[in-house]
């Protein structure tokens, strides 16, 4: 690990990133394309020293209170945050100022800090959003080596849900030929209706590819599914977008069964969502005495 000083920590979207660099180790991720031009190792995480006291400068500045994102491009709950502890801090400084906050993490470690997010959602608004891909449990941790399992993450939902903090799902990535199947989609929607999941993201079965995560995901295949590799590259070549033959059946199901159990399911209705912010009554009753 090493530190960095930065000037900005938050996006126009309200969107920050707290560590740079991830050791989940997840074989399909995204964020280690070229394109974010990271100029270190990934697994080399980058801490962010000062995200804390540009949080607070940025947020004061603010005419209007908002929805503050983290995890997009880094899960800030990886292992280092329990002795950094900067996600926490920032957590205390978005409570602070009565802003929302919403979480996007593959750790059920998200659950260290429940106090404060009860806080914030008392005031304010908290949403977790948790990625889960993958119901079988061996395969998960082929794909997702390092960071909590899919049934720890789905108790740790559980947990939000008896909270009443409301809990959004990517379903993101299915990979062709390893977990595009009917039953992985059942498993995976069997958890969100049981821990009551207010919403799902969803952009078919399927993931994307480019310079930097391809390659790495291909020495992947490699080690763990010898030979499907070649059967990529002549199905796919170097396309970005790479879709299940099972895409069709498979994403009418999973919009079927969303819409019976009354879960949003399309991905702009779902953003919409994780973007209100409202402020409790009881709270800015309060802040006027």
């Amino acid at each position: 690990m090493h530190y960095k000083t930065y000037k900005s920590i938050l996006s126009p979207q309200n969107g920050m990133n707290l560590y740079c660099g991830c050791t989940h180790g997840c074989i399909y991720c995204d964020s280690r394309s070229k394109c974010y031009q990271m100029d270190h190792d990934f697994e080399d995480i980058e801490i962010k020293e000062n995200a804390c006291f540009i949080l607070e400068s940025q947020l004061i500045k603010k005419r209007n209170k908002a929805m503050i994102s983290t995890g997009s491009m880094c899960d800030p709950y990886i292992p280092l945050e329990k002795t950094i502890k900067l996600t926490r801090s920032s957590l205390e400084v978005i409570e602070k100022h009565g802003f929302g906050v919403s979480v996007l993490t593959k750790s059920a470690t998200v659950l260290n800090d429940l106090d404060i997010l009860k806080r914030i959602n008392e005031k304010a608004r908290t949403v977790i959003q948790m990625t889960l891909t993958t119901y079988d449990e061996s395969l998960c941790q082929i794909l997702e080596p390092f960071v909590s399992t899919t049934k720890e993450r789905f108790e740790a939902l559980k947990v939000f849900r008896d909270h009443k903090i409301p809990c959004v799902v990517w379903f993101d990535p299915l990979l062709p030929y390893i977990n595009d199947t009917e039953e992985n989609l059942r498993g995976i929607l069997n958890y969100c209706i049981e821990a009551d999941v207010k919403g799902i993201i969803f952009f078919g079965i399927g993931l994307t590819l480019r310079e930097g995560n391809r390659e790495y995901f291909y020495q992947k295949l490699d080690e763990h599914f010898p030979g499907l590799r070649v059967k990529y590259e002549k199905t796919y070549g170097n396309n970005y977008v790479i879709m299940s033959p099972n895409n069709e059946k498979l994403s009418k199901l999973f919009h079927d069964i969303c819409e019976k159990h009354h879960i949003i399911h399309e991905p702009n209705q779902v953003f919409a969502y994780l973007h209100e912010f409202h402020e409790k009554k009881e709270y800015e009753q309060l802040t006027l005495f």
